[in-house]
């Protein structure tokens, strides 16, 4: 009960994550380039704003409840008298699943700061050139979370 609750956690987690991704990246950025640039990046500064804490959440949340269910995994095994090896799905999807979260980390907490700055000091070109990096590290992260989704599921 507890490994499937985990799993439906882990799940829902990154369709959060990915799906916020696929959001703001198709729909959102192409709608708002209509904008003056104080309006779009003022509105981008909020919606990345809200959407990083909860992505901050998820990714914690899919990196702990995966770590979690290996190491259960690990241990029925191990208590069952076999050896465990991590099948290479599973070695592809924590590894890259690690790397996910430090790019994240890396958009939350150095380039959102660069364009908290530079919207609080209406500089819009910084921002601008803010945005653009935030959106280049989306679009790796994006890659990379379609990349586990396709290995996740071809592997059955």
């Amino acid at each position: 009960m507890i490994y499937a609750t985990l799993k439906t956690l882990h799940v829902l987690a990154v369709v959060v994550w990915i799906g916020g991704m696929v959001f703001s990246h198709f729909f959102l950025r192409p709608a708002l380039a209509q904008l003056e640039p104080p309006v779009r990046l003022r509105l981008m500064h909020e919606v990345l704003g809200r959407f990083f804490r909860v992505v901050l959440v998820a990714s914690l949340l899919t990196l702990a409840s995966g770590i979690w269910m290996l190491g259960r995994v690990a241990k029925q095994v191990v208590q069952s008298g076999g050896r465990f090896e991590m099948p290479l799905a599973w070695t592809i999807m924590a590894v890259l699943g690690v790397a996910m979260v430090a790019i994240f980390m890396h958009i939350r907490f150095a380039l959102y700061r660069r364009l908290d700055r530079a919207v609080s000091a209406s500089d819009w070109p910084a921002g601008g050139a803010a945005l653009a990096q935030i959106r280049t590290w989306v679009s790796v992260n994006l890659g990379l979370g379609i990349l586990v989704l396709v290995v996740t599921l071809m592997r059955a």
